[in-house]
């Protein structure tokens, strides 16, 4: 299947890893005592090599786009605000702007699939113009996009992936914007996991109890009615997906091609994540979670792909906002085992 947007993921070098973990195993201090932080500087090295290259280049891509399921009400907010909140991540107002220069991190903004007309954005080079179409359509009425468009949405998400590779990028996330994105990130996580609807369904943004219950069975009908086939990516994001998703799975892949690591947010990026680990299950291997949301279905996937979130702080908003504080808590366990002495380099006795 992955044969179908033309990446290859290398295999991580467990070499450089080992001699990451000698050099850690000698640090300057009792064995292990930074602990994790020491897990992220070693998992770094397999993806980057030993010596670790400095990772001081950063990006955060904001995938946007809208869903035609919102006709169901199953957001708090209008599909409107997708759009608004594009114009405010480039005015720099979001919380994805304020935590991303907070940690010295770029953020690029790309339109996978919006409804507004931000033509005259990415016109003045302030966003991508990635746009398959203007938006999905309703899930519960017909299958979000066609095949063709999903595979389109992917091959999109790869060269932006490609293009930060190409511009000395040397770790990268993914965040998301997109009312009603929730929606479809919930149905992936229950074709792909197998659980029920209304365990893996949350509040998005901050829904009553009334419209938490229409939104578990649209989900749950469009997956009746859709019946996407659960070892297949493609199908499933064309059936029950988004423009943005997709657009996060193939920047995940197109970024472990180049053997960049890469930070996934909360359970829309982790929705593109667990699909792209259904093209390629060694992606796996180039992926942190930033944190753990308070979306069940975030949880459910994490488990899935077996990785263990870095932190937890009950966040829910998206755009990325968990890369921003995430990266550099990697970046600085790379740094401990590059620059931090050894008892031998520091001449200070072990016995």
């Amino acid at each position: 299947m992955i044969e179908q947007i033309g990446v290859h993921i290398p295999r991580v070098d467990t070499e450089a890893r080992h001699r990451a973990r000698q050099r850690a195993d000698s640090l300057l201090m009792p064995r292990r005592a930074l602990g994790r932080l020491l897990d992220l500087g070693e998992e770094v090295a397999g993806i980057c090599g030993f010596p670790t290259p400095p990772l001081a280049r950063k990006a955060i891509v904001v995938m946007a786009g809208d869903h035609g399921v919102t006709e169901e009400g199953v957001s708090a907010y209008p599909s409107e605000v997708t759009g608004q909140m594009v114009h405010g991540f480039v005015a720099g107002v979001a919380g994805i702007n304020v935590l991303s220069r907070h940690a010295g991190i770029e953020v690029r903004v790309v339109d996978m699939g919006c409804r507004a007309d931000l033509s005259g954005l990415a016109r003045a080079g302030k966003i991508v113009d990635a746009r398959v179409a203007p938006g999905t359509r309703n899930m519960l009425r017909e299958p979000a996009m066609g095949r063709e468009q999903a595979l389109e949405s992917l091959r999109r998400g790869v060269d932006i992936a490609r293009g930060l590779a190409g511009e000395g990028f040397r770790m990268v996330g993914t965040g998301d914007m997109g009312i009603g994105n929730t929606t479809p990130s919930a149905a992936i996580a229950a074709v792909v996991t197998g659980r029920d609807v209304a365990s893996l369904t949350g509040r998005g943004t901050g829904i009553d109890d009334e419209t938490l219950g229409r939104k578990v069975r649209v989900i749950e009908q469009s997956i009746a009615a859709r019946a996407p086939d659960s070892r297949d990516a493609v199908d499933i994001l064309a059936k029950v997906g988004g423009f943005e998703i997709g657009g996060i799975a193939g920047f995940v892949l197109g970024a472990a091609e180049h053997r960049l690591p890469v930070v996934i947010d909360g359970v829309i990026s982790t929705a593109g994540a667990v699909l792209a680990w259904l093209m390629e299950p060694r992606i796996v291997d180039y992926l942190f979670a930033a944190h753990q949301s308070v979306e069940p279905a975030h949880a459910a996937m994490l488990e899935l792909l077996g990785l263990s979130p870095i932190l937890g702080l009950g966040l829910r908003l998206g755009e990325g906002t968990g890369c921003a504080l995430a990266m550099p808590i990697i970046e600085a366990g790379v740094k401990v085992i590059r620059e931090m002495a050894t008892f031998e380099e520091a001449g200070v006795s072990t016995g």
